[in-house]
């Protein structure tokens, strides 16, 4: 039988490396951030009160252990991302729109889902991306850039967004009954 730590690292674990490393930059200090997370969650799991808050309750867990991070090495400035955190709506929104991007990437045609998946769900670079499919970099950031835009009609065709003055998006709604995507 699987235990509930094991389905959450399974489910979470490259999307949160992924999150921690685009605020921390450094993928060695992402890592031993990552493996506070999961001893941080695994100890508190029974103090989850409603289970389908669990999304919102481990990044809520990811962001502090960042925050505590930069407060113990005090070598950077705290991320604004981080320093002034986003409503819980605007998070919620945020979680729910990024669980039906995984989905759509995964509907895509095999090269692009693949450089997708390398640059923006494992957090390699174009030129890490080019050098793992054996493509030039032009070749490996047209096909990142196709896939975006290949998620992002998607995205567009099955809600309409509500952006901010600095194009965040603060809320949405779906077109029709149902996303077949999401």
């Amino acid at each position: 039988m699987v235990d509930s730590n094991e389905l959450i690292w399974r489910e979470y674990y490259t999307r949160l490396h992924s999150f921690i490393q685009s605020r921390v930059g450094n993928s060695s200090i992402a890592d031993d951030i990552l493996q506070e997370v999961f001893v941080r969650i695994h100890s508190r799991i029974n103090t989850l009160k409603e289970s389908s808050k669990i999304q919102s309750w481990i990044y809520q867990i990811t962001r502090n252990a960042i925050i505590y991070h930069y407060r113990l090495h005090k070598t950077k400035e705290l991320p604004e991302a981080l320093a002034s955190p986003e409503s819980d709506s605007s998070e919620k929104t945020k979680q729910e729109i990024e669980g039906c991007i995984f989905p759509m990437i995964q509907s895509l045609p095999e090269h692009y889902r693949k450089a997708l998946m390398l640059s923006e769900i494992e957090g390699l670079t174009q030129r890490e991306v080019a050098a793992k499919q054996g493509l030039s970099l032009s070749g490996a950031k047209s096909r990142i850039q196709r896939g975006r835009e290949m998620v992002k009609e998607k995205l567009l065709n099955c809600c309409k967004f509500e952006f901010d003055h600095r194009g965040s998006v603060i809320d949405y709604k779906e077109k029709g009954k149902s996303c077949d995507e999401c």
